[in-house]
């Protein structure tokens, strides 16, 4: 049976004044609204004590299996208000989908794709006067996550689980401008490896990535892309985001989907978008020699890295131990379309051909 979300309202909102102020300048995962989604699982009952509640802590033990085990998984989408006032979420069933296959790896119970999306949607219909004006690129960032709850110390999936969802108003990535970034290229440390949880949207993931990202930052750089662990054969993700080449005959190169790389709803979109933009895509193994020599040559012409939080960011040089490949100051044009385009739907400034919005109120 589908879960409802009952509101049980705030009694002590945020004044108009202080959500005024946030959405003027809300910068990332700073500020929080004033509801958020929960609910339970347990092994004997499944899921049960659905509601939207006021934004607060959760009240956990020392022994919570989470805090010892990590056994948790996350998501990140956004709302969008949309020039006619009208607020969307943008392909939420792919997130719900990913987030059952991250909880299948880490041995956490399958939230029903519907009550995903409801979770989400109420939410935003509860708190819609936090969704920025459709200027910019203001938007409600969602953070549906699930984490085991059990307090018990053994070594095993949990059997009482805890789902929420909460929302922060962000602003514009970049708010001096979208511009290249530059990034480093590992192979001391990996992400992940075959047969682990690269696939899964998990926060070891993002733990395991801080050494190599902080070592990125001694060489000037803003993000890292990781190198498959055991051969060293191919270049997979970047510690938060996916990776794209663009090539001078017009095709768009990414790495396959390997189970080591995180399939992200951003990537699925653009090579959704690709051909409309005259560009041929393709998924396939990327030696790191191939990366390096094709930007040397002039093969490659563009790169650019994409997630939820930043869309798509153009690349201007990786960085190595072995040296530095600089792309063409060409200003980007391929990466800048695909950018646009994405986000001129998701804004609904252009038709939504595709049906990936889905309007919440």
């Amino acid at each position: 049976m589908s879960l409802s979300f009952p509101l049980h309202a705030n009694p002590a909102p945020a004044s108009r004044d202080d959500v005024a102020r946030v959405l003027a300048d809300p910068g990332f995962g700073d500020y929080f609204t004033d509801h958020m989604t929960v609910a339970t699982w347990t092994s004997e009952g499944g899921w049960g004590e659905a509601q939207v509640k006021p934004y607060g802590p959760f009240l956990m033990d020392p022994a919570a299996a989470v805090l010892h085990y990590a056994q948790e998984v996350f998501e990140g989408m956004k709302a969008y208000r949309h020039a006619d006032g009208s607020i969307h979420l943008f392909r939420p069933e792919a997130n719900a989908r990913r987030f059952q296959a991250s909880a299948a790896r880490l041995m956490l119970p399958e939230l029903a794709v519907d009550d995903f999306v409801t979770a989400v949607a109420e939410l935003v219909k509860a708190d819609a006067r936090w969704v920025p004006e459709a200027t910019g690129e203001r938007s409600l960032y969602l953070r549906p996550f699930m984490f085991a709850s059990e307090v018990f110390l053994g070594v095993r999936a949990a059997q009482r689980v805890m789902f929420s969802v909460i929302a922060s108003p962000a602003g514009p990535y970049f708010k001096g401008g979208v511009k290249p970034v530059d990034i480093w290229v590992t192979d001391t440390y990996a992400r992940a490896g075959v047969g682990g949880t690269g696939a899964a949207k998990c926060g070891g993931n993002y733990a395991a990535s801080l050494i190599a990202q902080y070592e990125g930052y001694e060489h000037g750089c803003s993000q890292v892309l990781f190198i498959e662990a055991a051969d060293k054969d191919r270049v997979e993700e970047l510690g938060g985001m996916n990776v794209f080449l663009v090539t001078a005959d017009g095709k768009l190169v990414t790495p396959a989907l390997t189970g080591t790389i995180l399939e992200g709803i951003t990537r699925d979109t653009i090579l959704a978008v690709a051909a409309d933009l005259g560009l041929t895509p393709e998924e396939r193994r990327i030696a790191p020699e191939e990366l390096f020599d094709s930007i040397a040559d002039g093969t490659t012409v563009e790169a650019f890295s994409c997630g939820t939080a930043a869309v798509v960011t153009p690349i201007g040089a990786f960085k190595s131990t072995k040296g530095e490949w600089r792309l063409p100051e060409n200003g980007s044009p391929k990466t800048l379309a695909l950018r646009n385009a994405i986000l001129d739907i998701q804004y609904g400034r252009v038709p939504d051909t595709h049906g990936w919005l889905q309007q919440v109120c």
